[in-house]
This record gives structure tokens, sequence and C-alpha cells, in this order.
């Protein structure tokens, strides 16, 4: 007989810890109530044993974060789902880089997260069965700088949980998005969580360069290998070696660029301008395009072959004219970095102009706010 799962809910509010148990106590579940951090760590040192945990995230005294730490220190497979009423992006992504099996926000729609836990049980079932072959490490990660994403639209939290897990694999990432979107700082995103987050990202713009200058910036040259070549370079793939390379505007890369890249990224080294002997590179790529790389492939474009070689996983960031709700956070963002880099005083906005910055469609995106706020 199968053993009913045991559940720890963990909420300062008692109103909704309690009704939440009651409704997994519902279930089928045997369900554990903690009103703090503490309590529940409490529960645990008592030897009592949970096949998942709901907490909430802000909290008095420790959050729900430090909960998630605990528990994956204390067993690497421990199931924790994030529920909070203040949900964004940013927390998003931190919650399933600190550990997290996902993040819920409230109010919590009921039917959800009866799938979510059944599925996240499911899992860990199979964990216990195989520990060894399905354990995950998570060194670094709550270490790593990762770029600051503001906004808490649900399509840029899907987002963010998307680049956390991704992160600590060694997947190629497409990231693909309208100028100004916010690409290169995903990318850095994906970087600064993935377990090569103490080493360098070394990003280049692909469609700033001439073909002859780009493919030396990229895979570097020896001495005398053009007119003007009066030293060797080692070239950016060399720089990024054990690191990121980000490669922004792929699209934008000729044919016979596409060709080096795909070798590049098949043998795992690059042959520099003028040379004849391979040399080894252990690179991360992430690339972005603003193009329909599908698209081209039909055209003849860009290569197959190198296309899917980049589209293993693929992030997808919305206009900001899709996710106007991330505006007014968005704004205050920009408001006090740029009220600190001018030497000014707190800068507030007035209603109108709060309404004409949301009613404006954003051809240039998150760029072009940026630009109007500054």
């Amino acid at each position: 007989m199968t053993p009913t799962p045991h559940i720890l809910v963990v909420d300062d509010d008692a109103p909704a810890a309690c009704l939440l148990a009651e409704v997994l106590t519902r279930e089928g579940y045997e369900v554990t109530t903690a009103l703090s951090v503490a309590e529940a760590v409490e529960a645990l040192a008592g030897g009592a044993r949970f096949d998942a945990t709901l907490t909430d995230l802000r909290m008095p005294g420790a959050s729900g974060f430090d909960l998630v730490r605990e528990l994956k220190a204390r067993d690497p497979e421990a199931i924790v789902l994030v529920l909070t009423a203040f949900g964004s992006a940013q927390a998003a992504g931190e919650a399933i880089a600190a550990g997290a099996y996902d993040f819920v926000s409230k109010p919590v729609d009921l039917t959800a997260l009866r799938f979510t836990l059944a599925r996240a049980l499911e899992r860990h079932r199979l964990a216990l069965e195989n520990r060894s072959l399905r354990r995950q490490a998570q060194d670094g990660v709550e270490h790593a700088e990762a770029a600051h994403i503001v906004g808490h639209s649900p399509a840029m939290i899907e987002l963010m949980k998307q680049a956390a897990r991704v992160a600590p694999t060694q997947a190629t990432v497409l990231i693909t998005g309208e100028t100004g979107t916010g690409k290169e700082r995903v990318a850095r995103l994906v970087h600064g969580y993935s377990t090569r987050a103490t080493r360098r990202f070394v990003a280049i713009n692909c469609g700033a360069l001439a073909e002859g200058l780009l493919e030396s910036e990229l895979f570097g040259h020896v001495k005398g290998a053009f007119t003007g070549a009066v030293a060797a370079r080692a070239g950016l793939f060399r720089e990024a070696d054990g690191g990121t390379l980000f490669l922004d505007e792929i699209g934008d890369i000729s044919p016979a660029l596409q060709v080096r890249l795909l070798r590049a990224l098949q043998e795992h080294e690059i042959v520099p301008v003028g040379a004849e002997t391979p040399v080894p590179v252990d690179v991360r790529m992430v690339a972005a395009t603003r193009r329909e790389l599908g698209a081209m492939v039909r055209t003849g474009a860009f290569r197959e072959d190198l296309y899917y070689r980049l589209h293993v996983v693929t992030l997808h960031l919305p206009p900001l004219r899709e996710r106007r709700q991330d505006i007014p956070a968005l704004v205050d963002h920009f408001l006090r970095r740029f009220a600190g880099t001018l030497a000014r005083g707190p800068i507030g906005i007035e209603p109108a102009a709060q309404a004409a910055l949301l009613a404006h469609d954003w051809p240039g995106n998150v760029r072009e706010l940026e630009n109007v706020i500054e």
C-alpha cells in the first residue's frame, strides 16, 4: 500500500495556511502547518519527513528563499513550491535557482496547484528510486551574480523560470525577441546562474562588424594572416574559454561564418585565421536574434544544421507592448537608477505621464523606455 504523502505548509498568515491545509487534506494528503521558517525547521529537527513543502515567500524573519535553501541542503531532491502574492520575474528566477520545484502566485489556482503538486510528488518518487542518477548539483547557483530582470507579468515569470532551469546545464541557448527587449540581459542571467558563473561572459554583436573583422574577432588570427595583422590575436572564443560566449544578432552572420561557427559547436575547437592547427575551446554558447531563423532556413539564408545546433533551448522575450503591466515597475527602476546617476533627489511621475507611458506601443521596447525616462 502506498503511504499517504506528507505535506508541510509554511505561511505566516494563519487563516491562509489553515485553508490550504484543509484543501490538501480533502485531497487525501497528510498536512502539517508552520507559521514561520523557524517552526518549519523545528519540525524538521524533530525528525519529521515531508514529501513536499509549500512555503510563502515573504515572512517576518527568515524568508521562503531561506527555507528553500535549508530544505535543499538537507535533501537535494526535496520538493518545494514557493507561494507568494508578490509575484515577479526576478523572484521566480531566484526561487527556481535556489532549488524550488515551481513558483505559484497568489491567489492560488487550486486546480493548477493540485496538478503541479501531483507532478512534483511523482518526480520525487522517481528521484528516491534512483537518487544517484537524478541528483543535480546546485553548487555556485546561489552565489551567481545574475543580471537583474524587472517585471512581474506571467510571460516574464515563465521566462525567468525557464532560464533558471536551463542555466546549470551545458545546453546551447537561443534567445529570440525584438530589438530592445533585453536579450543580452537574459543571456547574462543564464551565465550568472550557471556553473560557469565564475568565468568570463564575453559578448559581441554579430551585426555590427564586417564579415572579415567578425571572423578575426571570434576565432582570432596569427601574425601576418592579413594586411594589418601585425600581432597574433586570441579571439573571443579563447577569451571565453571555460565561460560563456554570447553572440547577439546571430542571424546577421554570413554563410561562410555560419560554416565556421557550426564546426566550433560540433568539434569544440577553432582554427584562427591564417593558422592550420585547431585549438580546443570549452565554451557555452548563448545566441540571440531579432530575426525569424526558421523562416531564414526555409529560404536558404541560414544553415539548417546550425539552426538546430543553436535551437536546443529557446527563450523568447515578448515585446513591451505585450506586457504593459511591467511598465510601472520598469519606470520606477529607471527613475531610481537615473536619479542616482544624475545626482538628483527622489523623482516621482505624475498620473498623466504614467498613463501616457502605458498607452505607448514602445516599438523600441525596454531600451526605448529607458531612454525616455533618462
